[in-house]
């Protein structure tokens, strides 16, 4: 266990890659090992979450070589994959928990699914449902819909199937399952969640068909397929994890940083699109797109922020970045209401817990409410006009409040401890050394 304290800076300068994109990075682990051929991933994220992903498929006889933030995978074809002689632990991810159900349920071997204690208490039923409708046997073992899980071979068929949220972990699971199933499957959302798997998956080989209904909804098609083939794939940089830094240079006063080769995905790119209503002076430099991945150098420096409105069809697009646009909120004018995001609560966290509590220790005025919070900044009218001031912060082992309240402790007022900081090893091992390097004045 490790605390981390931060204190306040000012003139944050220099340049930053943050790690390869976490989604694009447990996605190409797993479609390269039911590939045929031998698939190269670059720039690929050496997280823990994306770590148990590997060693799940080498479990299943994969053979994975590493070899810095090079990955090499001999794919086995998409019913090549071999039974398990143990259980296949999570550990803390559930995107791994979640995927590689769908690709289970498609197999002619039992397997069970196990993490730990916080992936063991988040929901499964979201998956479970539609996997049993195409006819999978998935079972939660201790019958409360959660994890360790259960998944027998079963004959699976296509499906037409409406997610009452719109969650691209939910999308994957099916779309995947959909793979192995007789016929074509079709997942409908509420709004357009991450397409990270239909990019892929089309690259990989397979029919994929996106579509925009007329209702705002959201709809991805697969048809069944006999094989996929390896690629090569160059992951960029995660937005997920920029954000802190894109976050540190607008707060910290005197700030310009660079933080090069971003993936900008518009599925994932509603925190720019925040930062943009706040009034944060940032520049999308040297586009490109690779793999059907657009990417970006982002030039960002200190702004005056407003406070802004952040729900509906924008909240799949940033649900990972709400903790960080939380604290910038507080150190904005005005006031940000939050909604539309009862997805926080089943995070490694409550976040909307998690949160409140981080930002009340440091003197915010937040209100948490049923699917958000409403946060009033240090210029609007209220109890707290103040800048934040330093305090200890629980991250209650969840990465991105660690990360976050990091950030807050930057251009926070005297000293922040963040608790267990080493919980940011799930995505962002280097995240520390990283914030360190940069020069202050």
């Amino acid at each position: 266990m490790s605390d981390k304290i931060i204190t306040k800076k000012t003139g944050l300068r220099g340049e930053i890659t943050v790690p390869g994109d976490k989604s694009i990075s447990h996605r190409s682990i797993m479609l390269g090992s039911i590939a045929l051929g031998t698939t190269e991933i670059t720039n690929f994220l050496e997280g823990a979450d994306c770590l148990s992903t590997i060693s799940c498929f080498r479990k299943m006889g994969v053979k994975i070589d590493q070899k810095s933030n090079t990955v090499l995978v001999k794919g086995r074809g998409m019913r090549g994959l071999t039974a398990p002689e143990t259980i296949l632990n999570t550990g803390n991810s559930g995107t791994t928990t979640r995927l590689i159900s769908g690709i289970l349920a498609g197999q002619h071997f039992t397997s069970i699914l196990s993490g730990d204690a916080s992936l063991n208490s988040r929901p499964m039923d979201r998956i479970i449902t539609p996997l049993r409708e195409m006819g999978a046997d998935i079972a939660s073992i201790d019958r409360n819909n959660c994890a360790p899980l259960k998944i027998k071979p079963g004959f699976l068929k296509g499906i037409s199937y409406y997610s009452p949220v719109a969650s691209a972990q939910v999308k994957s699971a099916v779309l995947l399952a959909g793979l192995y199933a007789e016929g074509s499957t079709r997942v409908t959302e509420p709004a357009l969640s991450r397409n990270h798997t239909e990019l892929m998956l089309t690259s990989f080989g397979a029919s994929v068909t996106s579509l925009s209904l007329t209702d705002g909804s959201s709809a991805a098609e697969i048809n069944s397929c006999s094989e996929l083939y390896g690629q090569q794939i160059c992951v960029p940089g995660d937005i997920s994890s920029a954000v802190y830094f894109i976050a540190a240079g607008v707060l910290v006063p005197g700030s310009e940083l660079l933080i090069k080769n971003v993936g900008i995905n518009t599925t994932r790119s509603g925190f720019l699109k925040v930062c943009d209503t706040m009034g944060a002076d940032i520049t999308l430099m040297n586009k490109s797109v690779t793999g059907g991945e657009p990417r970006a150098d982002i030039l960002v420096r200190t702004s005056r922020l407003k406070g802004t409105s952040i729900g509906g069809e924008l909240i799949p697009t940033l649900i990972d970045e709400l903790p960080m646009l939380a604290v910038m909120a507080a150190c904005a004018e005005g006031t940000t209401v939050m909604k539309d995001a009862a997805e926080l609560k089943v995070k490694e966290t409550n976040r909307i817990d998690t949160i409140t509590a981080g930002l009340l220790a440091m003197g915010a005025d937040v209100t948490p409410t049923d699917d958000g919070m409403i946060i009033k900044g240090k210029g609007s009218p209220g109890k707290y006009n103040t800048p934040l001031k330093g305090a200890d912060v629980q991250s209650c082992f969840d990465h991105r409040i660690a990360m976050s309240f990091a950030i807050a402790g930057l251009a926070a007022d005297g000293e922040t401890k963040i608790s267990d900081s080493q919980c940011v090893d799930v995505s962002y091992p280097g995240f520390f050394n990283d914030l360190d390097k940069l020069s202050s004045d």
